[in-house]
């Protein structure tokens, strides 16, 4: 008895520290809380950073569209997102991009990341406004674009509208003719927009200066060199 006593006595230190051990297996794999849990928040921390210092200038997001659509499976339906985001500086600089997820959130970061890497400069009048009309077509959808004096304000309705508001346009005059699929009024509309020159790329491709350029639309010498003097781009 006293020999059961003492290795029972033994025995129990061993037990307890085997119950008290940390279980190493399960962290390691991910699946503990002293595992994988950790390091996936120290990884997502430094992707926040990174997309902190890479976009470190301040974006206009502006969601245009979001579409649920299905599919048919063995089980019954699985559901996924489509998202159309433009994003824009307001500075001259936009994009649009689209993304698909099974969440609407996953599916409006995947097309944010697209519109921010496909992002164009349009040269613009004062800030405020377009050089020239343009005209833009893909597929269906046929839109025109025209610049407008001070106080005019932005007049174009639903995808447009997202467009020149990102882009910092603040006097423009617009019209769309035929689809209202807004995939393809928004590319109708970056067509339109990538054919935008300014006064200052004419010159230099042809060799002249700016204020040539504004005689010829029968400005007097002084006003063709003040309006040249005011062109930034």
């Amino acid at each position: 008895m006293m020999a059961d006593e003492v290795k029972n006595v033994e025995g129990a230190p061993e037990a307890a520290t085997t119950e008290n051990a940390p279980r190493r297996g399960r962290g390691g794999r991910g699946g503990g809380r002293d595992g994988g849990g950790g390091n996936r928040g120290r990884r997502d921390d430094r992707r926040g950073n990174q997309r902190d210092e890479d976009g470190g200038e301040e974006l206009i997001e502006k969601l245009v569209h979001i579409n649920r659509v299905s599919k048919t499976v063995k089980g019954g339906k699985r559901f996924g997102f489509a998202a159309l985001v433009v994003v824009g500086d307001g500075k001259g600089r936009v994009g649009f991009g689209h993304g698909k997820a099974r969440e609407v959130p996953e599916a409006i970061s995947k097309a944010t990341a697209a519109a921010k890497k496909a992002m164009v400069r349009v040269p613009l009048r004062d800030g405020r406004t377009l050089h020239h009309d343009g005209r833009g077509v893909f597929g269906a959808g046929n839109v025109t674009v025209r610049s407008a004096p001070a106080g005019t304000g932005i007049i174009a309705g639903g995808p447009m509208r997202a467009v020149f508001e990102s882009l910092g346009v603040a006097d423009v005059v617009t019209k769309s003719v035929g689809t209202s699929n807004p995939y393809n009024m928004i590319r109708a509309t970056f067509e339109a927009l990538r054919e935008q020159t300014s006064p200052k790329s004419v010159a230099q491709r042809r060799g002249k200066k700016v204020s040539d350029l504004i005689k010829r639309g029968g400005a007097s010498d002084r006003v063709a060199e003040a309006e040249a003097a005011a062109v930034t781009e």
